[in-house]
């Protein structure tokens, strides 16, 4: 049968401003439940997983966010999109192809869309499907301790920030991200900066959607990969979710399975997961709670430690235990799930290094934590933690964690920090190695231990810093304990 045609539209903001729409109908007799996806990248590109949607029984519906492609105003990330999604809601709700039903869905900046219209208490939204979620300005461009992010933000607002269409995607380099202040980088690629670029570094670390989350009472699918920049937001917006909840945290970065079709999932694609948690969502059958996590490749998702469970806890001594960390010479940052060189090359020179003893057989499932003992000579330092699994031959990152924090010079503070989820099996035998940083650059903004903030600063100054111990707070688990098998996911979900 052939597939009906698209259908577009135009919908009015509360303003008035104009804002496209695609349907994507099912070709069958009668209403049926809707998918809404808003977009800030195009609802082109999103038409071959609408029509997905359409085969599975629901009518898709895309929306270009205001300022891009289709749609008019101007493109303010984060700023319009509660009253822009209510006015495209109450529009589906009125045509004759919706039954009522609707499932508010969204990858990355589209997640936070659908996270808006899951916490406005609107009857007719019975879902909230969510990956990889670009929660707030303030979300994307600072770490949950506080550390400016630095490559990704530039990279997304040159790319993306006030222009109705993406720009060429920014030029990679050292000499780029280097410059000083870090804010000014967007004037040295763009005519001007985009709206919303400098209100950006002011916005809190948690915005407002945060106070909504635990009153929310639509289930919620979150899907996050664990070497994605907001793994650590996933887990934490699944754990303050009101409603029914089910987390999947898979071995993919920010595209998902895009680049790694079927891993961890036993040959099966993350869209069909999608599909049977929709319907059951629909159906208003799905219940309770469930964190899974992919470890290995094998086809089977293990169950993640509830919060508070009991951790392996190993205490280390760094040898050596101090460094300086220098803006001029930071300590650079490496894709995770990549071999690193060797973490002794230059321990000393711009990090403490520590490394376990080794450990018996298990799997890590969840964050890793690490409180140390620390001393600078600046009132203000980040900290940057890498843990590595060394597996005979080379160190492959688990995870990092940064943090930053006002010091009193020379005096020792514990401080703690923690990563986002891993998924790593240990084999007998297997070390772990832990390095202390004063940077994560290009990663991160490169602190420059004056106590300005790292996004505005010029005046870069080198930091001598002391590493006295480290507990490193391990999510151990038995090997294969509590497994799922990929083809079992539907019933966890019904």
């Amino acid at each position: 049968m052939t597939a009906p045609p698209a259908v577009r539209r135009t919908v009015r903001a509360p303003d008035g401003t104009a804002l496209a729409v695609t349907a994507v109908p099912t070709g069958r007799p009668g209403p049926a439940p809707v998918v809404l996806v808003r977009t800030p990248y195009g609802s082109e590109r999103l038409l071959a997983e609408a029509r997905g949607w359409a085969r599975g029984g629901f009518t898709c519906v895309l929306a270009d966010v205001r300022g891009r492609f289709a749609s008019g105003g101007t493109f303010t990330p984060y700023r319009h999109e509660e009253g822009d999604g209510a006015a495209v809601l109450d529009w589906v709700l009125r045509q004759e192809f919706c039954d009522g039903t609707v499932i508010a869905a969204g990858a990355s900046y589209g997640a936070y869309c659908a996270l808006a219209l899951g916490v406005s208490g609107h009857p007719a939204v019975r879902g909230v499907l969510a990956a990889v979620p670009a929660m707030g300005p303030g979300e994307t461009a600072r770490e949950p301790g506080g550390a400016a992010r630095l490559a990704c933000r530039v990279g997304w607002w040159a790319e993306h920030g006030g222009s109705a269409r993406p720009r060429s995607p920014a030029p990679e380099g050292a000499a780029l991200l280097a410059a000083v202040p870090p804010i000014g980088i967007l004037d040295h690629l763009l005519t001007a900066p985009p709206p919303g670029w400098r209100d950006l570094w002011r916005a809190a670390r948690r915005g407002p959607l945060w106070a909504r989350l635990s009153a929310a009472r639509p289930p919620l699918l979150a899907v996050g990969g664990l070497h994605d920049a907001f793994a650590a937001d996933t887990l934490e917006l699944a754990r303050a979710w009101g409603g029914a909840v089910r987390l999947l945290l898979g071995p993919w970065g920010h595209e998902l399975d895009a680049r790694r079709p079927g891993a961890a999932l036993g040959g099966r694609r993350i869209g069909r997961l999608y599909l049977d948690w929709a319907r059951a969502a629909a159906r208003g059958t799905v219940t309770g709670r469930r964190e899974l996590l992919a470890v290995t490749g094998d086809g089977q998702w293990r169950r993640l430690p509830p919060p508070g469970a009991r951790h392996r806890r190993l205490r280390l001594n760094p040898d050596p235990a101090a460094f300086t960390a220098d803006p001029h010479r930071p300590f650079r940052s490496r894709p995770l799930d990549t071999p690193l060189p060797d973490p002794r090359a230059r321990a000393g020179d711009d990090h403490a290094f520590a490394r376990t003893p080794p450990l018996p057989p298990g799997e890590l499932r969840g964050p890793i934590g690490l409180r140390c003992t620390v001393v600078a000579d600046t009132p203000d330092a980040d900290w940057a933690a890498r843990v590595s699994l060394w597996n005979g031959r080379e160190h492959v990152q688990l995870g990092h964690a940064v943090l930053r924090r006002a010091h009193r010079p020379g005096t020792p503070a514990r401080i703690a920090l923690r990563t986002p989820p891993v998924a790593a099996v240990l084999p007998a035998g297997a070390r772990l190695a832990v390095e202390v940083a004063g940077h994560h650059w290009p990663r991160h903004a490169r602190n420059p231990h004056t106590g300005v903030d790292p996004v505005l600063a010029t005046d870069l100054r080198p930091s001598r810093r002391q590493v006295t111990s480290i507990d490193l707070d391990l999510p151990w688990c038995v090997p294969g304990a509590d497994a799922v098998p990929a083809d079992a996911l539907p019933a966890e979900v019904t």
